[in-house]
């Protein structure tokens, strides 16, 4: 009901009504529900037009905003799915509202330009009729916002398609037929638009003052956020595709080396009652972090787990329970499970407290290491590492070991701060660098400093048989080394 009154006047109230809705459900539920709501009538709706598509557009990016990038994701790839059906089936009013929807998605700066490059190219290779009339649809829609992202790519796609159009003319040369006339005409007409875009021409149509009420609506709600990188159509269309497949691409945020292998919890656990037994035989023994737990172990995924956590509302010392919690799950694990990591970088970007929370819990954890079993060390030495990974923990909080005692680095001790620094190790140069250069410049750190060299020297690159970690050692010393030279 909701949907079928948006427009351009109510997309801000109903977005908002519709995402309370969808908080109310299953994550995944909603995603398919509203998705096949909006594709169902922008694709075969009596209203499927320009102004429709782009209120709909519109509509995924201000539930994008409120509710996750997985929304924009798991839609994208059903409108894809759906562009590939109604093709095969010749529907060219269906294509064209679908490639409307998915033009205005980039004009909302929903999905990226390479993404509309990326299926450009595919239309080209085949240069069929409705490949044509689709190719036409995009650029009259969004040729302009496409050519001023990447004007390299736009030039590249011209001489291609230039191209093609020859090869395409010389093989109907020898045909007679007024359909092959028609075919050709349209080709010409794709090509003058073409060469309008490149020239910078504009047509009247796009006029640059339209959706001006929304994409300031949208500018309030941070939408520069929720912008999908790195995407081919192929990987929309993909079936195997898992966890957070839409973030592969994107490795430009902080925590996003975690993100995009992070797994989803299981979803086998979803009675409560199991979950209030074993969250008891788990020693979750209050009520909040029976929540918590509860929560944690049958959300779908970490967003999931993230949004139910916010709802708690937990205020004063109980948020600091959050991490407690997440630190516990993550310890009892047979294996490292990095579902953990990234809920807890979520939530300490969402609220530095959780920070402080999760940095007392792990010195709290440091005490305990000569009586803790091995599988719990261990986990709790990756947990570390990748949290330092995603800058969520500074290598500061090392300042409460003495890295550089032989009588404090009990051999318990020794093995849990090598693994620790050896995953961290196995990161990239350029993340590396960036973890060490955070303890530079701070007189109160030097023993800090000079205590980690000296143990990953003695205890890491000497257990180092194949001295496949060398080269990030020298990293890391020159990082260190260049803090001291500041200083100097």
């Amino acid at each position: 009901g909701l949907l079928n009154r948006l427009s351009e006047s109510n997309v801000e109230s109903i977005t908002q009504e519709v995402a309370a809705i969808f908080r109310s459900v299953p994550r995944g539920v909603g995603c398919q529900l509203i998705g096949d709501e909006v594709l169902a009538s922008c694709s075969r709706g009596p209203r499927g037009n320009e102004r429709y598509a782009a209120v709909f557009a519109a509509f995924i990016a201000g539930m994008t905003c409120l509710v996750g990038m997985d929304f924009s994701a798991k839609i994208l790839s059903s409108l894809a799915k759906s562009f590939e059906d109604e093709y095969s089936k010749d529907d060219g009013l269906s294509v064209r509202n679908l490639m409307l929807l998915f033009s205005y998605l980039c004009i909302f700066d929903v999905i990226a330009c390479d993404l509309v490059y990326d299926l450009l190219s595919v239309l080209s290779e085949r240069l069929t009729e409705l490949d044509v009339s689709t190719v036409l649809t995009i650029l009259q829609c969004c040729g302009m916002k496409l050519r001023g992202d990447d004007p390299g790519a736009m030039k590249d796609f011209v001489l291609s398609i230039q191209n093609l159009v020859r090869q395409s003319k010389l093989r109907s040369a020898g045909r007679e037929d007024g359909k092959a006339d028609l075919h050709s005409k349209r080709m010409e007409f794709m090509l003058e638009t073409i060469c309008d875009i490149k020239n910078n021409k504009k047509r009247s149509k796009e006029d640059p003052s339209q959706h001006t009420r929304v994409k300031k609506w949208l500018q309030k709600l941070k939408s520069e956020d929720i912008l999908l990188r790195g995407l081919k159509w192929s990987k929309l269309l993909d079936p195997e595709k898992k966890g957070q497949w839409w973030l592969s691409g994107d490795v430009s945020s902080t925590a996003g080396n975690v993100e995009d292998v992070a797994a989803v919890i299981s979803k086998e656990v979803v009675e409560a009652q199991k979950l209030v037994h074993l969250a008891a035989a788990q020693r979750m023994n209050t009520d909040i972090r029976r929540a918590i737990f509860c929560i944690i172990m049958s959300a779908e995924d970490y967003v999931d787990a993230f949004d139910k956590i916010l709802r708690l509302d937990l205020s004063g010392k109980q948020d600091r329970e959050i991490m407690r919690v997440i630190v516990d799950c993550c310890l009892q694990e047979k294996t490292f499970n990095k579902y953990y990591t990234v809920l807890a970088s979520k939530l300490c970007s969402h609220d530095k407290n959780h920070k402080f929370s999760l940095q007392y819990c792990i010195w709290d954890r440091f005490k305990e290491l000569d009586e803790m079993e091995l599988n719990r060390s261990m986990n709790l030495a990756k947990l570390v590492a990748e949290m330092l990974a995603s800058f969520s923990l500074s290598l500061a909080a090392l300042k409460v070991v003495n890295l550089a005692n032989p009588v404090e680095m009990t051999p318990k001790k020794t093995m849990h701060f090598r693994m620790m620094f050896e995953t961290l190790m196995q990161k990239e140069d350029s993340l590396m660098w960036n973890v060490f250069t955070r303890i530079v410049g701070n007189p109160e750190l030097e023993l800090l400093r000079d205590g980690i060299v000296m143990f990953v020297r003695q205890h890491v690159i000497a257990k180092d048989a194949g001295k496949e970690l060398a080269g990030k050692f020298k990293i890391a010393k020159k990082a260190l080394d260049n803090s001291a030279g500041v200083l100097m």
